[in-house]
Order: structure tokens, then sequence, then C-alpha cells
């Protein structure tokens, strides 16, 4: 508690410390328009009028000045209050450079209060105790040892406690106003949240992205290393063509695993472009399943669109080659204002791992677009069909 008050109290005199440039301009100027300049006269103390007076010049510099980071380092280490700092922006709002300025006013004013009476009370005080048994003299009032001393002692003793109250409420009043006056402004915590959400939707795409690219490339891995081991000793070619589909699935998964890799460390130069639809030809031979594909002219579709669905014939494909069995047909085109995807196969159900995120993935790319999206088993195999209007955002 005592410790608390006296890191307060420091912040207090903090407060009058930078008030004192202020104090001592005024009363300069007090001086000077008075019609008396004498340099005894500036370092008399200062009236209340002037200390009224340079109250809007402290709010004015507050408007301007880059004063908030130096009070929230003062509020948080010497009120002991935590202060929410938003993430600095290219310029400064008005809302945020008034309440600085209310706070940096508020501090300079109290804080010039108590530094005043600290620094005439403390004095006073100390020069009472000896009074109850030497006497003094006040003003030109001879103070008698005794009944009259001890009186004057209590006195400096009750202005001592005064003073520890004062300060202790004023430094529980800037300590409960520090947050609200130097902590975010509502548009710098809409500002944050929206930071928030686009980091948190960015986590998600990446998650995205890993699960498509990484999962499509090892369910394709496993499929064609089961048909190689099965055909390797009597068909070679056809454990080489397998062969060959794994070697390119396993590079595309570690260049879209190295784009993702870049984007978190936020070293984009080193990146490479996300696929769109003009890869699906790329995409198909890396699968090395037997896929008939019924590709219209993707041209026009914008980019954002483009990339979403490439995601989207991946994870079909993955889907397909995984619970399916037999040729994958695909078939991409614009309709309108509208893509089109299909991808299924026909033959029969094979066996797979279900409970993953593929779908759950896909659901949430078409909702981003305000799509519409159809996945799941249909006629022993698999069958995903996907509705993407041209003019849908992120």
């Amino acid at each position: 508690m005592a410790k608390n008050l006296a890191r307060r109290w420091a912040c207090l005199i903090l407060g009058g410390a930078m008030l004192m440039p202020y104090m001592m301009v005024g009363a300069l100027l007090s001086g000077v328009l008075g019609g008396n300049g004498r340099l005894s006269d500036v370092l008399l103390p200062v009236q209340l009028g002037v200390f009224a007076a340079v109250l809007p010049v402290v709010a004015l510099t507050g408007l301007f000045l880059p004063v908030r980071g130096l009070e929230v380092n003062a509020a948080q280490g010497l009120l002991g209050v935590q202060v929410d700092t938003p993430p600095r922006q290219a310029r400064r709002s008005w809302q945020e450079r008034r309440r600085t300025a209310t706070w940096f006013t508020l501090h300079l004013g109290v804080g010039g209060l108590v530094s005043g009476c600290t620094l005439a009370g403390v004095p006073f005080t100390l020069w009472t105790l000896p009074l109850a048994w030497r006497g003094s003299t006040w003003l030109a009032y001879d103070i008698g040892p005794g009944w009259e001393g001890l009186l004057w002692t209590l006195m400096g003793l009750g202005l001592l406690a005064a003073l520890v109250a004062a300060a202790a409420g004023a430094g529980a009043l800037l300590a409960g106003l520090a947050p609200v006056l130097l902590g975010p402004t509502p548009s710098e915590r809409l500002a944050a949240a929206e930071d928030r959400a686009r980091a948190l939707a960015e986590r998600n795409r990446l998650a995205r992205e890993l699960h498509d690219s990484v999962g499509h490339a090892l369910s394709v891995v496993t499929v064609q290393a089961a048909a190689a081991a099965r055909v390797l000793d009597r068909d070679p070619a056809t454990a080489r063509t397998a062969l060959a589909a794994i070697e390119q699935s396993a590079r595309s998964a570690l260049d879209d695993l190295d784009h993702v890799l870049g984007v978190l460390r936020e070293d984009r130069a080193g990146t490479a472009p996300q696929a769109t639809l003009a890869d699906l030809d790329a995409l198909v031979r890396a699968s090395g399943a037997e896929v008939r594909a019924e590709v219209g002219d993707l041209s026009g579709v914008p980019a954002v669109v483009s990339r979403e669905a490439y995601r989207i014939v991946q994870e079909a494909l993955t889907n397909a080659i995984k619970h399916g069995r037999g040729p994958v047909r695909l078939a991409a085109a614009v309709h309108g204002d509208d893509l089109t995807l299909l991808v299924s196969n026909d033959g029969g159900a094979r066996r797979g791992r279900s409970g993953g995120r593929g779908v759950t993935g896909m659901r949430e790319r078409v909702r981003l677009l305000r799509g519409e999206l159809e996945a799941g088993p249909a006629e022993g195999g698999w069958r995903v069909s996907v509705r993407l209007p041209l003019r849908s955002s992120l």
C-alpha cells in the first residue's frame, strides 16, 4: 500500500514537473503584461489565475505533441495500471488526440496542485514539529513553547495527513482514468478487431491450403504407391508411371508448402503464385488417376473465384480417389453468371478413411463465395457438385 502510494505520488510530482515550463512562461507573461517584469516578482509563487490560464495551453499542446506513449509508460510504471496499447497508426485520429489532451491536462493540472502542496506542506510540517518545546516566530507572530507550540505541531501533522489523503485520492483518480483516456479509442478497438478477424481468416485459409494440397498429394501417393507395388514385377511401365505421378504430386505439395510457409513468415517475395483453374491440367496429371475432363472457357473467371475453385476441384479429386473407383469425370464451365464444377466417379465404392476436414473446407470456401455445394457418396462412387457466382468476393 505504501509503495503503491509512493509511486503514484511520484507520478503526480512528474506531472507537476512537466507543468513547470508552462507556469514559468505564464508567470513571466503575467509580470510583463502587468507592467512589472522584475525577476524577483517572476520567481514569487504564481497566482491561481495564472495556473488556470495555462491549462488551455497544456490541452492545446496535448492535441499535437506525441505525448501518448510517454503518458502510457508513466501510467503503467508509476500508477500501476494496465493500459492496452493499440497498433501504431499512420495518422492520429482526432478522437485519440482529444482523449490524450484530456489526460495530459488532467495529469499536469492535478499533478501541479499536489506538487505545489507537497513543496509547501512538507516543509511547513517539518517546521512545526519542534515548536512544542522551543517556539518560534512566523510572519512577525511569536509562537511560544508549550500548548501553543503543540497546537501548531498538531496543525502541521494534520496538514501532512490531509496532503497524504489528497495524494492518494488524486493517484486513485488518475489510475482509474488512465485506461479510459489512454487506452484504445472505439475506432482503434474496431481496427484491432478487424485485424484479428483478418488474421483469423488468413490462418483458416492457410489451414485449408495445407489440407487441400498436402492431403491431395498424400492421397495420390498412397493410391499410386499401392498400384505400383501390385504391378511392379509384371508391368514395370505402369509402375514407372505411378512413381512419376508420386514424384509430381510430392513436388506440387512441396511448392504449396513453401508458399504457405512464406506467407506465415511474411516473406511474400519468395513465394510462388497461388494455383488457379488455369492449372487444372497439371493437377489432373499429378493425380495419376484416369480423369475425363470437360473444361470450358474459364478465362473470364475472377482471380479470387478461380483460386478457390482450383482448391475445391483438388479436394474433390482427392475424395473421388479415396472413396470411389473407376474413371473420374471432371467438368468445369461458365453458365451465365455462375461457374459450375462437377467431379464424380461411378465405379464401385472404395473403403477409405472418413471423418476428415476436406468437405468442411470445401463448404467454407463455397460459403465465402456465396455459392452452393453438394458433396457425398453417389451411385457407389463420389460426387461433388458446385455452383459459384462469378461476382462473389471474399
